[in-house]
């Protein structure tokens, strides 16, 4: 079933979380970034894994594709920075961990006006 989320993707051996960052907006959305800002590091379910994953911010976006590991074509959606709050409403947007990453990008974005 189609889900609208952010780029993720694990980390390969060796890589920097920023690294990975990019090589995987690169392979999922074909775009790498000039700047990246950590936002946090989250536990999926603390309780019962203890798997964590670093949410970071790509800014400064250029075209570049990469061939990644994607059954199917990945389709890309964009949407406004000033309409944050209708992707909240969307049917299709209910991953937990992209809607997490929706409320770090806002807050971070709205510290630094």
């Amino acid at each position: 079933d189609y889900q609208l989320a952010f780029p993720k993707g694990l980390m390969e051996e060796g890589e920097s979380v920023f690294e990975s960052a990019n090589r995987e907006l690169k392979e999922e959305v074909g775009f790498g970034a000039n700047k990246f800002s950590s936002l946090k590091k989250i536990s999926l379910a603390p309780g019962y894994f203890t798997h964590q994953m670093d949410i970071v911010l790509a800014q400064g976006l250029y075209k570049e594709k990469l061939v990644g590991d994607e059954p199917e074509p990945l389709e890309l959606v964009k949407w406004p920075l000033e309409k944050l709050n209708e992707l909240l409403n969307q049917p299709d947007f209910t991953e937990a961990r992209s809607i997490a990453a929706l409320f770090l990008a806002r807050h971070f974005l709205n510290s630094q006006l």
